[in-house]
């Protein structure tokens, strides 16, 4: 049975005269990898700050995990926030440490767990990235696919509930690319957790996903399986599909 994990509704955001998410609706569900999609600067990324709590809509509801945050003072946003784990797009590692200190920090800055198990936890994280035995490379000496290995261990590290990823693949070869969107598949198979992506990388990430929403002008305008979206007859899905090299399917035909 599906479950809803994060539930938004009518959701409004404007910066001075532009309106960035004119009456969002959007169901995540719990397990699943869901992808959002949509023009460079169409606020998928507001929209992903949203549902961390660290922008307030204008008006609308945000649901994570049957609590609305919207009105929730900062103490209690936190609680919701320790149920997500964030990849973001350059991977945000602490320069000055090495990999194994950067998959360890979360851990030593938000638990009370002694330090053997604190390097067993990071061992583990590294180990399900493919990254075991890399513990002591510092950030300098790693390709960027290893970066955004160990920005994914280092989101895995407390073991959240969710894991939010801000262009995953952006700024890497197509290569390396592939290998990335098939460990974000590996990782969310093998970990059963929920994973909400944004994403300019419209073919890579159709690979991958259960659930694809568009979002366009404000408004998610289509949702569903990568199969029903490309197969959605609205023009601007189309259009969007075209223009990222994806084929479109229209009443049957290509």
């Amino acid at each position: 049975m599906e479950e809803t994990v994060i539930r938004v509704l009518d959701l409004y955001k404007s910066f001075n005269s532009h309106r960035v998410l004119d009456g969002i609706n959007l169901e995540i569900e719990r397990g699943k990898i869901t992808v959002i999609i949509g023009k460079s600067g169409g606020g998928k990324s507001v929209l992903m700050k949203h549902l961390i709590g660290l922008m307030k809509p204008d008006r609308g509801e945000i649901w994570i995990d049957g609590v609305e945050i919207t009105r929730l003072k900062e103490r209690e946003l936190n609680k919701v926030r320790r149920k997500f784990g964030m990849l973001f797009q350059e991977a945000a590692l602490f320069d000055s440490m090495n990999v194994m200190e950067n998959v360890e920090f979360p851990l030593r800055e938000h638990t009370s767990m002694p330090l053997k198990e604190i390097r067993r936890t990071a061992d583990d994280r590294l180990r399900e990235v493919g990254l075991l035995g890399f513990g002591d490379k510092m950030p300098s000496e790693l390709s960027g696919g290893m970066k955004k290995r160990v920005g994914l261990a280092r989101a895995l590290a407390l073991d959240p509930e969710m894991i939010l990823f801000d262009e995953p693949t952006s700024a890497l070869d197509p290569i390396i690319s592939l290998t990335i969107q098939d460990l974000i598949k590996e990782t969310q198979m093998l970990l059963k957790k929920t994973y909400v992506v944004i994403s300019h990388d419209i073919a890579g990430m159709f690979r991958i996903a259960d659930k694809v929403a568009m979002l366009y002008e404000g408004k998610i305008i289509a949702f569903g399986t990568p199969e029903e979206v490309k197969k959605n007859p609205d023009e601007a899905v189309q259009e969007f599909l075209r223009a990222t090299g994806m084929p479109g399917f229209v009443g049957g035909g290509v």
